[in-house]
């Protein structure tokens, strides 16, 4: 052990004096270093183990190393290691130290030094969760995801005591998910808090929590979930398989592992769900999906997403079933609208004029009168002023950001309008196409709709209506061909699945949707009892 140490620290007084060209080597030399500090045991001597940790951790300024003396016969020396503003001071005052130093000797408790680790572990230590460890990566692993460790003078083991108390954000709703009826409370950034959420809706024993370390300097803690039972176990395999395979520097959100595990990573149509809301993952989860929870951000993932999983909005759920319905086709409208309103008014306006009736084309000739550029351009112009208005509004504060997006588009507009820049009827279409882009559901396919109604436009001003077919089939023959984590893209539509349109076409009564998608879950897919449907009572006195 000791000549470990030696050599450990004869590896790191060389790479102080490496010169900036070395910096490669150097580089090299500090990743076996911390592969040779996981395999590297705990010392029975304190000094050795401080000497490596002083020379990990010791040039930071909030890492703190308490030294103290066990209050028992033989008087052991103790260290108490932690990082300052990750844990909760007092926790490691009153369950570690003072019951250490004072309330030991008070008691009179004495040991051998074989027993020493049990009478610490077990009789010593009053916090809720203690573990052992062997090896130093463990050690200092465990301090800098806010862990007490605790190393003893004549114990080869440390132990690692959770005192996490650092500064979270209070639970609240999610801006980008607001719902008129639904619950009210939404992820956070820490890990733990996003599980309570989930557990508290799914209180069952088949809900099952995975964790998986991700990245080489950040440990980023990824958890999977799912319910044993009803997600298939080959779905579980293959989410578990493809995170662990990602060997990255760091996790920051999310969305890095989003890239890293999608079917298709060069399609413009997300594959996999995120989302803010516990209650839209516990709905996933009962589906047999599986959802991914990543420390530090708020949004989860949820895989499989086939496209229709985009369309729907967790207020489908708690409205009557039948104005969701209408909702939802609403919706369907606004998505079709979103992608090929401004396409349909170039290629007309410009291929096709005998298409429009003779009173509003004259009406669209006097409004066009003046206007400089073709229908493409005009229309590529306003897109652009649009979708530029709408990332200053969002990048802006929030005081400004929404007076500045409204009042720059009516003053531009009007301007342009003014200026024979372009026509009325243009600014129109542009509005209602931008209107309809934010009723979709989910953010990200709403941007892929704002993606690809530009080359749509390109086609229509070159191609006409031909181009606006062209177009819609290459996008149709893309989704059919995608798939995300197996199951198709399109499932429910293709292939077709009559009894999974009960939520697609429509939303049906939660008493009719007794069974869950058919290509999600082939374990369990019946959700509910039959013969739910309400009746009014039998007049003789029996219910029906």
């Amino acid at each position: 052990m000791s000549r470990l140490v030696k050599k450990y620290m004869r590896k790191r007084n060389r790479g102080k004096k490496d010169s900036p060209k070395e910096n490669e080597k150097a580089g090299n030399r500090q990743a076996y270093e911390m592969e040779e500090l996981e395999k590297m045991p705990v010392s029975d001597r304190l000094a050795e183990n401080l000497d490596i940790l002083k020379g990990v951790l010791g040039h930071n300024s909030d890492v703190v190393f308490r030294t103290f003396r066990i209050g028992l016969a033989d008087r052991a020396e103790a260290v108490v290691v932690y990082v300052d503003g990750m844990i909760e001071k007092k926790i490691i005052s009153a369950e570690i130290i003072k019951p250490l130093m004072l309330e030991s000797r008070m008691a009179g408790m004495d040991c051998q030094k074989e027993q020493l680790l049990d009478l610490v572990e077990n009789s010593g230590i009053t916090a809720s969760e203690v573990k052992s460890t062997a090896f130093m990566g463990d050690v200092i692993a465990g301090v800098l995801y806010g862990d007490a460790a605790l190393l003893i003078d004549g114990l080869g083991t440390g132990l690692a005591i959770d005192v996490k108390g650092w500064q979270t954000r209070s639970i609240e709703e999610p801006p980008s998910e607001v719902l008129v009826r639904g619950p009210r409370e939404g992820f956070t950034e820490t890990l733990r808090t996003n599980i309570t959420l989930i557990r508290r809706k799914l209180r069952s024993p088949d809900l099952f929590f995975r964790d998986i370390q991700v990245g080489r300097k950040t440990n980023t803690s990824v958890t999977i979930a799912y319910i044993n039972g009803l997600a298939d176990s080959s779905l579980v395999a293959e989410v578990i398989s493809r995170i662990s395979r990602i060997d990255i520097d760091g996790i920051l959100e999310s969305s890095y592992l989003e890239e890293f595990i999608e079917d298709s990573p060069y399609s413009p149509f997300p594959q996999i769900l995120h989302t803010e809301r516990p209650d839209k993952v516990a709905a996933a989860l009962l589906e047999g999906r599986v959802a991914i929870l990543t420390d530090g951000t708020p949004v989860a993932l949820v895989a499989p997403a086939p496209f229709i999983t985009f369309m729907q909005s967790p207020e489908d759920y708690y409205e009557r079933y039948f104005l969701s319905t209408a909702i939802r086709w609403v919706r369907y409208t606004a998505f079709v609208i979103s992608l090929v309103l401004p396409s349909l008014y170039i290629a007309i306006t410009t291929f096709h004029q005998e298409m429009i009736p003779t009173r509003l084309l004259i009406s669209l000739a006097a409004a066009r009168e003046g206007v400089p550029f073709p229908a493409l351009v005009e229309a590529l112009l306003m897109e652009f002023t649009f979708e530029a208005l709408r990332e200053a509004g969002i990048r802006l504060p929030r005081a400004v950001g929404q007076a500045v997006s409204i009042v720059g588009a009516l003053v531009i507009g009007q301007a342009a309008i003014q200026a024979n820049i372009v026509s009325p009827l243009m600014v129109i279409v542009v509005a209602v196409t931008g209107i309809a882009s934010f009723m979709n559901p989910a953010f990200n396919i709403a941007l892929t709709m704002r993606l690809l109604r530009f080359p749509m436009m390109l086609l229509a001003g070159t191609l006409g209506l031909f181009g606006v077919m062209t177009g819609i089939l290459a996008i149709l023959i893309h989704l059919a061909g995608l798939r995300s984590f197996g199951v198709p893209y399109m499932d429910s539509i293709s292939p077709f699945h009559p009894g999974d349109m009960k939520d697609v076409a429509i939303r049906a009564p939660w008493w009719a949707m007794d069974r869950r998608p058919a290509d999600i879950s082939s374990k369990n897919r019946r959700r509910q009892s039959s013969g739910l449907k309400p009746a009014p009572p039998d007049p003789g006195g029996n219910k029906g």
